[in-house]
């Protein structure tokens, strides 16, 4: 039980979603972009303040420019999307004005969430009829999951950034034999001709 709580504290110190709050000029666009693994669940929760005759849209696409999810005229809601790949998305909230009018400032405000963040275990205890702490062992398998992967893919890097840095040793060892036969091979090259000049000179025998 006591580990229970430990990883429960762990995993609600560790859980902290993206937010933003912004002034957003009228006629005006903001994009937020962020950097997704494979098989990522990412949902959003925004809010925007109401002005007469302007609106803000908002749209999520990949690096493909792929629409995952977008709405017009919005003031509060929510998004959710998952990404298969590897990816980068963008998140554009766009404000317009509508009758020639002037327009005023907005604000707008967006909570991000990913992986495990971004599930709702409120949800799935309710779906599959799961108590209290079997929802909380739950969410703790799913932690206990993400940081396995996320040891995997540390190692992956640093596997890649070794090989990267072994790679570019031999390369560096390779120029510098190279670096250092051209400049023997032209010293010796520069002893021989001046020695013929001197000799032709008759400045030495």
């Amino acid at each position: 039980m006591n580990l229970i709580i430990h990883l429960t504290i762990s995993l609600t110190i560790l859980s902290v979603s993206n937010c933003i709050r912004w002034h957003m000029q009228p006629n005006s666009q903001k994009c937020l972009r962020e950097e997704l693994k494979e098989n990522v669940l990412v949902s959003g929760v925004y809010e925007v303040t109401e002005v007469d005759n302007q609106q803000i849209d908002y749209v999520v696409k990949d690096s493909k420019n792929h629409i995952l999810s977008q709405k017009e005229d919005i003031s509060s809601g929510k998004f959710t999307f998952s990404v298969e790949n590897y990816d980068i998305f963008e998140i554009c909230f766009s404000s317009k004005t509508s009758n020639n009018h002037q327009g005023a400032i907005q604000e707008v405000f967006v909570d991000i969430k990913t992986g495990i963040e971004a599930k709702s275990y409120e949800t799935i205890a309710e779906a599959f009829k799961l108590k209290p702490l079997e929802m909380d062992l739950k969410r703790l398998e799913d932690f206990s999951e993400a940081i396995v992967l996320e040891f995997k893919d540390m190692k992956k890097r640093a596997d890649e950034m070794r090989n990267t840095n072994e790679s570019t040793n031999k390369k560096v060892l390779y120029f510098s034999l190279f670096s250092m036969t051209c400049v023997i091979v032209l010293a010796t090259w520069q002893v021989f001709y001046l020695r013929r000049y001197f000799k032709a000179k008759k400045l030495i025998e």
